[in-house]
């Protein structure tokens, strides 16, 4: 099981002159110290006008920030808006690709629709028609990243003429697809379309196995990869507070968790936000956090080591592929962050097992387009060990519908359990209807991507024509 560190960088109410600035200086000591205890990834959200609760709009930049300052922790993503309203396809292409570069092939591409209403009215966006132009989106920006010229599309959701998108990311054939999840329907969802879960909803051990059932019974059943790869994990977030003494790390913990919550029922709940004058903080201290966490099954991972390890065992048990730590929130100090990364899981994870930690310098590995690195381990390759082989059936429901089909060889299934190799059976998905009739007058012609190491479009000259 990896681990993994979240951010919103939330700043509740009073501000102060450079409150966003430390903010930010503070969250990339955190990543550099992450990166050094031994951490996997790193998730960083999007979200626009969620005072308090979010102060994270451009998350490319911050996180190619922590590249710069980090050598093997992997920078996610949680999770890219694709409506593209927000930003158009192109520019999330080049933005991924361009992190993907100077991390040195270190991203994960965690998307999503976006959900509070403050942020769909801001870009003008109908909550009811908020899915498809997600699914589009995805779907063509794999393209861009991959094709070689991206032969263009007209779709419900947005117009492009055939361009070649550069740059083009180091990992092949993209960075690892994930999806923003908040209940059984999404994880399906995802498993469908062969990407990763996140979700975010604070799942107990019991819950998370149950999940873990859906998601990998799903994917091996019916998946049809919206991309060029399938990345098969399931993540989910937890609430971080430790210290050797209990009482200590619940005094921590507590109220920044509660408020962590509190903040987004409030954007994505019945909250009333007046732009520039609602103090979320406020309202939360009258609420307190105490009321907000009664009920819950239990506090996630929020007390001494050994209180904090058994909860990790029990999600590791239940078939968690990665846990993500939310460390930050309310006005937890950073000082108290620091202390808090100290006492960290990965350090004292092995003190259970007869594992002996890696304490060997670290070196940055030589990577390339047609080598990248593994974004799930040993058991997500055991559990995709019987999925389909490539489906005749699934190719020809594709070419008789669509004037091209894609099938990438490399997403084939390996004849052994490789943790390296991101893989599913059906190597081919279906192609938006919009961009088959731009080329009906060449229904005759058969479009195939290559299996060289970055995939174009064999006959791109018809689509020209």
């Amino acid at each position: 099981m990896k681990f993994g560190i979240f951010y919103e960088h939330q700043l509740p109410r009073p501000w102060h002159d450079g409150d966003e600035q430390a903010l930010y200086e503070d969250a990339l000591d955190q990543i550099e110290l992450a990166d050094e205890l031994g951490y996997d990834y790193v998730w960083e959200v999007k979200h626009h006008f969620l005072e308090e609760c979010c102060h994270s709009s451009a998350p490319e930049v911050f996180l190619a920030a922590a590249a710069q300052r980090t050598e093997d922790i992997r920078l996610g993503h949680g999770i890219k808006l694709m409506p593209p309203e927000y930003t158009h396809p192109a520019r999330v292409a080049e933005q991924v690709a361009t992190l993907d570069l100077v991390s040195d092939g270190r991203v994960e591409f965690g998307t999503g629709e976006s959900s509070s209403n403050v942020e769909l009215d801001g870009f003008g966006i109908d909550r009811n028609e908020k899915e498809a132009p997600w699914q589009e989106t995805v779907a063509e920006v794999t393209d861009m990243m991959t094709m070689e010229p991206y032969p263009g599309h007209d779709g419900e959701g947005f117009e492009m003429p055939p361009r070649n998108v550069v740059p083009k990311p180091v990992q092949d054939p993209h960075a690892p697809l994930w999806v923003a999840c908040s209940g059984r329907s999404t994880i399906e969802q995802a498993a469908r379309l062969g990407l990763g879960v996140l979700s975010f909803d604070f799942a107990s051990p019991e819950k998370a196995s149950e999940w873990v059932d859906l998601y990998y019974e799903t994917l091996k059943a019916e998946c049809t990869p919206i991309g060029h790869t399938v990345n098969p994990n399931l993540a989910i977030v937890t609430g971080f507070s430790c210290h050797e003494n209990e009482q200590a790390a619940r005094e921590r913990g507590a109220e920044g968790f509660a408020f962590f919550q509190y903040a987004l029922a409030h954007y994505y709940g019945a909250g009333d936000q007046r732009p520039g004058e609602t103090n979320i903080w406020e309202q939360f201290q009258e609420v307190g956090a105490e009321a907000i966490l009664e009920g819950q099954q239990g506090d996630g991972a929020i007390g001494t080591p050994d209180r904090i390890r058994e909860h990790l065992r029990d999600l590791e048990d239940a078939g968690v592929d990665q846990v993500i730590f939310v460390q930050e929130g309310g006005t937890i100090a950073t000082n108290t962050s620091v202390s808090r990364w100290n006492c960290s899981p990965t350090r004292w994870w092995a003190s259970s097992t007869s594992e002996t930690p890696n304490t060997s310098p670290r070196k940055r590995p030589n990577r390339s387009r047609t080598s990248r690195p593994p974004s799930s381990d040993g058991r997500s390759a055991n559990r995709l060990r019987n999925l389909p082989q490539w489906n005749p059936d699934y190719a020809d429901r594709v070419s008789s519908s669509s004037p091209r089909s894609c099938s990438c060889s490399r997403m084939s299934l390996p004849p052994t359990n490789s943790p390296s190799t991101n893989v599913c059976g059906i190597v081919s998905r279906p192609l938006w209807r919009s961009r088959a009739s731009r080329c009906s007058s060449s229904a005759s012609s058969t479009f195939t991507v290559s299996t060289s190491s970055r995939c174009c479009w064999s006959r791109f000259s018809a689509f020209r024509e």
